[in-house]
């Protein structure tokens, strides 16, 4: 799959982490958005979303529904078809229908821009944009990408500690995630990103709750 987010080569070399369970489940989902917003889903890709199993779904817990809707959307979808669903909402002929950029969410004309922002805090961390990388590192999908470093640490590199997650998610993502998730789900063109668009949803506000606790 492709990577948007890469150590840079001076990172710290640090030894490998056991994760706890539910640690590596959220790296996994982090994973998997960080693929189906940089690019489509190939056949492949949905066939394996649709093998995975369903959660039990008591109708009290919104994410299991969500889950189940896009395994089972990813059973029935074609390949070319969500492929040219990505194109037209997300790349467009001169506009896309939905932006995917934290710096179209987030514009403060009396701010510094948050793109240079972005990568003055992740070169601290020493991450980096991965060279060949299409999406700017404010990017849906790099941003989910540098979630799953920061929870499962990558090659070279430990996992980071909760309150670094948190600190990150709450800059970079919590501010605008929902309202990019609601105007994809409501776009008029949306399908199988609509379920996409809606796990996501879901699935950041649980990670918003669970750091509110931690």
């Amino acid at each position: 799959r492709p990577q948007a987010m890469t150590g840079t080569p001076d990172a710290p070399a640090t030894a490998a982490t056991e994760l706890a369970d539910e640690d590596r489940a959220r790296a996994e989902f982090y994973a998997l958005l960080g693929r189906l917003y940089g690019a489509a889903p190939d056949a492949p890709l949905l066939a394996a979303i649709g093998a995975s199993a369903l959660w039990p779904d008591d109708g009290e817990n919104p994410l299991a529904g969500a889950w189940n809707r896009l395994v089972l959307g990813s059973r029935t979808a074609d390949a070319e078809a969500v492929e040219q669903e990505y194109t037209d909402l997300f790349i467009g002929v001169g506009k896309a229908e939905c932006n995917l950029h934290a710096s179209y969410w987030t514009r403060d004309a009396g701010a510094e821009p948050p793109l240079v922002a972005l990568r003055a805090e992740l070169a601290a961390m020493g991450l980096a944009r991965q060279g060949g990388s299409a999406p700017y590192e404010d990017h849906l999908a790099a941003l989910c990408e540098t979630m799953r470093i920061l929870v499962a640490g990558a090659a070279g590199r430990s996992p980071e500690t909760i309150s670094t997650q948190r600190a990150f998610f709450a800059r970079r993502i919590a501010p605008w995630v929902e309202e990019c998730c609601t105007a994809i789900a409501q776009c008029p063109i949306a399908n199988y990103y609509a379920q996409v668009a809606q796990f996501t949803d879901l699935f950041m506000a649980l990670e918003r709750d669970s750091f509110a606790i931690e």
